[in-house]
């Protein structure tokens, strides 16, 4: 059976250790054991926690039932040996979110020590479904079953042998299931990495049992920088971000249609409108594209930006920054509204009211003709979960984060794996060819072109640009391709055509945007490739050449970055025609500081790591009363003990039983 482990993903300050249940010893190696019973409405409950006689059950749970009080109910017993959760299809009408209710609460830039009142959502609940099961720690394993027909057979399984008769239990044999997701990190990040770390001195081959979350920032300029050396500090920057990434409960299984897709497409479409205008090269100030990392588990990406430019670690420093613009969710807009938030306790400073007012008035001037009506939340309420938070910590920036939501998010699957693209109704005609629905432009495509139209049109503004914008335009094809890719199928022909050839194992069917230990994750790669592509240049190298542009002196290798991609396929052939690209676009990390420190207990920095794991893996099968059990133990004793008697008297008496006769003619004399 293939599965999703869970118990709030694997990514997780390492878990406690696991109290042993009755019945069957659970060896963690082994794997957690169980008889199967189906709960498909709340009343089977019951069965499991008080009435049925053969603990500890492994439970086959409805996804409409996968809610905080029966998990809750389940986590109190020690009836319970493990879970599979069949998705409910269709999602939750109510919502599900196993997010927490306040999302990366201390790790923003409300506390006690700046705008007390706005600390710990106290003014605005962001995530008001939010259930916070990714945060609890369950001793049991909790797996998803995506397929249908797995589902189905072990349903089978159960109707065959497990269903009580009249009230009293079912007669053996029974059904069972065993689930093996043993992890190797124990308490908390504080303990597994001290282990790893003693390890790794002393020891020549270590055992490391968890490691940091670790990926990369992809960021790009609008005008070239030096990225060995240091931006000049009169140089002016306009700092865009959104978040990549994404989570849901279970380990890699992360589609964030809303709350990351939905804000990076936009961003990238918005990046090659600006690039596309006339003049850009000259502006007075550049504009600098920020896709952070790892900011679902408090904001990693983004708090090691900040840190590497107060360190001087990075080619810019906060002081470059002359406003910072943020996209946030943004798919979901009631009456094409997109909400401007901007920090209430930083705009009490009449510098930064007067270029926060600034950035309102041009973001709000960039909408007259498109089908986008911004308004600004005012002082009413803080900033939402956001990158531009982390900066707020550090330095006092202008800025805005612009999302789909006034308060609380219309998102009703945050972090959740029901954000899927039906959530934010990106639909395809039937009967389309993946060519074919790869080139449809969904209704969605046009209003998140709309909302990049803006986005443009409004940093051609704050960069200085003095001509008129209504040429600036997102393309609604290009949206409509990097929502089929990143949402649908990455392994499309778009995708394959922009890509290094060394790396095209990236390109799973099943997209995912779940940060992870191994990095960069394939959604990193791709948001690297999707933007060099739409920024940057076709240029005329030999494959030698763009490999090692450093030989060639015209290349500006400090200024610029190479890539040898595949190129679409030749037609009516396998072959392709590959082809060098140069941009600006480069890779930084998203490490959090708090592990080049190397302290593990921070509250200042993200403290997340990975536990390291066996297989994930699950069986089913039939198991035998304790009773023939024990008759088969009693059985197999006498026979051993018979053996053993046998073997003893044989040898004995084996000069008697194996003597060798004398020769009947052989004489004496």
């Amino acid at each position: 059976v293939k599965m999703a482990a869970g118990s709030g993903g694997a990514q997780a300050a390492a878990r406690g250790p696991r109290a042993p249940l009755p019945a069957w010893p659970r060896l963690l190696l082994l794997g957690d054991t169980g008889v199967i019973h189906v709960v498909e409405k709340e009343e089977d409950l019951r069965w499991v926690l008080l009435d049925g006689p053969h603990p500890p059950y492994m439970v086959l749970l409805d996804g409409s039932l996968f809610n905080r009080k029966v998990l809750l109910q389940l986590k109190g017993t020690s009836r319970v040996s493990g879970l599979a959760v069949a998705k409910a299809k269709p999602s939750p009408p109510q919502g599900f979110s196993p997010g927490l209710k306040c999302p990366n609460d201390g790790f923003g830039v409300y506390s006690e020590d700046y705008g007390p009142q706005y600390a710990h959502c106290n003014t605005t609940v962001w995530n008001p479904v939010g259930s916070g099961l990714s945060y609890e720690d369950f001793d049991f394993p909790i797996f998803l079953l995506e397929d249908a027909n797995e589902t189905e057979v072990i349903k089978q399984c159960y109707q065959d042998h497990n269903v009580p008769r009249e009230g009293s239990g079912p007669e053996y044999p029974l059904c069972a299931m065993q689930l093996f997701s043993h992890m190797h990190a124990v308490t908390s990040t504080v303990t597994c990495m001290r282990r790893s770390s003693i390890q790794s001195t002393f020891s020549l081959n270590p055992e490391v049992v968890c490691d940091p979350l670790l990926d990369y920032n992809v960021w790009s300029t609008l005008q070239p920088i030096n990225s060995s050396g240091k931006v000049d500090p009169k140089k002016e920057v306009i700092l865009v971000a959104t978040r990549i990434d994404s989570h849901s409960f279970f380990w890699n299984i992360a589609p964030g249609a809303e709350s990351a897709v939905s804000s990076f497409v936009t961003h990238l479409a918005a990046a090659e409108a600006l690039h596309k205008a006339p003049g850009i090269q000259s502006l007075p100030r550049n504009v600098m594209f920020t896709f952070f990392q790892g900011e679902t588990f408090d904001y990693i990406g983004s708090s090691r930006m900040v840190y590497d430019m107060e360190k001087d670690k990075f080619p810019l420093r906060l002081s470059n920054i002359h406003s910072f613009i943020e996209l946030n969710q943004v798919a979901l807009r009631n009456n094409s509204v997109l909400w401007m938030h901007t920090d209430p306790v930083s705009r009490k400073n009449e510098s930064i009211q007067t270029q926060v007012e600034n950035l309102l008035e041009t973001l709000s001037n960039s909408s007259a003709g498109a089908n986008v009506t911004l308004q600004d939340v005012g002082y009413s309420q803080p900033l939402p979960p956001s990158s531009f938070q982390r900066f707020l910590r550090a330095k006092h920036i202008p800025g805005v984060v612009l999302s789909d939501h006034r308060a609380s998010f219309h998102n009703r699957y945050y972090q959740s794996m029901y954000d899927t693209p039906e959530n934010i109704r990106v639909e395809y005609p039937e009967g389309l060819s993946p060519e074919e629905t790869l080139e449809y432009v969904t209704d969605t495509a046009k209003s998140l072109a709309e909302v990049a139209t803006v986005v443009a049109r409004a940093l051609y503004q704050l960069a200085g640009g003095a001509n008129d914008t209504s040429a600036i335009q997102a393309d609604p094809k290009t949206v409509s391709r990097m929502l089929y890719g990143f949402l649908i199928k990455m392994n499309n022909s778009w995708f394959q055509s922009i890509i290094k050839p060394d790396i095209k194992v990236i390109l799973g069917d099943v997209p995912q945007h779940y940060v992870a230990v191994s990095s960069p994750v394939n959604t990193t790669y791709l948001v690297q490739y999707v933007l060099a592509n739409l920024t940057g240049t076709v240029v005329n190298l030999t494959k030698e050449e763009c490999l090692n542009p450093e030989k060639t002196p015209s290349t500006e290798k400090d200024l610029y970055e190479y890539a040898w991609v595949q190129g679409s396929l030749d037609p009516n052939s396998t072959s392709r025609a590959p082809f060098c690209v140069r941009s600006t676009v480069r890779l930084s990390k998203a490490l959090s500081p708090a592990f080049e420190l190397r302290q593990w207990g921070s509250t200042e920095y993200s403290t997340w790591t990975e536990s390291r794991w066996k297989d994930i893996r699950a069986r089913i099968f039939l198991v035998a009363s304790k009773e023939l059990e024990m008759i088969t133990l009693a059985v197999g004793i006498v026979i051993l003990v018979f053996s053993l008697l046998a073997t003893y008297f044989i040898n004995a008496k084996a000069d008697v039983l194996f003597s060798i006769p004398r020769d009947p003619g052989a004489v004496t004399y």
